[in-house]
């Protein structure tokens, strides 16, 4: 974990990157984990189906995968988005939990706040809240929620370690992580590690697949499961083109299931 001064300085590169991104009248940012809006949402397996039935405005192309894939969400599920952004990940989990379900998005940036807000507002989406929040404190009930997502935001976080115990903290028992995040497949060269673009463009901030694992452990969660997508090489080769950031990290999915044994000192504590 880096210092809280050096922690305080990454949350404020990526809390302004993501202000300007959020100014954008049209998606697409570079570099940044981002391609040309619907194009890229559908290189990263969204269909359709899916992107006709967002509000519009919604999809500025910043995920690295479909966590909606893995997430298996049922009609009544309490799902919470880390990191939801425009909300595109958040209004298309209502269409799955429906009308008994509920979303609720954090996002630490005010701006991306106020634009899902005013998405949901316009298209008039019910059953979906935005909070503004850090992942690492997160603006949620304990044992309240029975899936988390997350899309290319958890390698932007500098306290992985506190993000992790703040999932495990606010999900239910036998509730689980749905997360597509990039993952590092080899040691960055120190030109990559020391760049602000590289950081707020997903590839600084990625761990290893030992190190998330070892981290969603110490969490207490008792299934991990993280999934490599070698096929990500194609469209992370456009994030910073010329950098070879395709060689040294790539997509993933990254699964993880809080245990239905976990101890409770008080009945009411965990939920379900």
């Amino acid at each position: 974990m880096d210092s809280p001064g050096e922690s305080d300085k990454v949350r404020e590169a990526v809390r302004e990157h993501y202000s300007k991104v959020a100014a954008l009248e049209e998606p697409g940012c570079a570099p940044g984990c981002c391609g040309p809006g619907q194009q890229s949402s559908l290189r990263l397996g969204y269909s359709e189906e899916d992107l006709a039935a967002l509000p519009a405005g919604a999809d500025l192309g910043l995920g690295c995968g479909n966590p909606q894939a893995i997430a298996n969400l049922k009609p009544g599920d309490t799902v919470v988005d880390l990191g939801s952004g425009a909300g595109f990940d958040s209004f298309l989990a209502a269409r799955k939990v429906g009308p008994l379900g509920k979303v609720i998005g954090v996002d630490m940036t005010p701006a991306m706040v106020a634009r899902a807000r005013e998405n949901a507002r316009r298209a008039r989406v019910d059953g979906v809240e935005f909070r503004l929040g850090e992942i690492e404190h997160l603006p949620v009930a304990d044992a309240s929620v029975d899936v988390i997502l997350s899309n290319c935001v958890i390698n932007l976080v500098p306290d992985k370690d506190a993000a992790f115990a703040e999932a495990f903290r606010v999900l239910k028992r036998g509730g689980r992580l749905a997360i597509s995040d990039v993952v590092a497949i080899a040691p960055l060269p120190p030109e990559l590690q020391e760049k602000v673009a590289a950081l707020t463009g997903c590839i600084s901030g990625a761990s290893s697949v030992s190190a998330l694992q070892a981290g969603l452990l110490r969490a207490g969660f008792g299934t991990v499961k993280i999934d490599i997508l070698r096929e990500s090489r194609e469209f992370i080769r456009d994030w910073m083109p010329g950098s070879a950031a395709e060689d040294y990290i790539a997509s993933a999915t990254i699964e993880a299931v809080k245990p239905v044994d976990e101890p409770c000192c008080d009945p009411g504590c965990c939920g379900g």
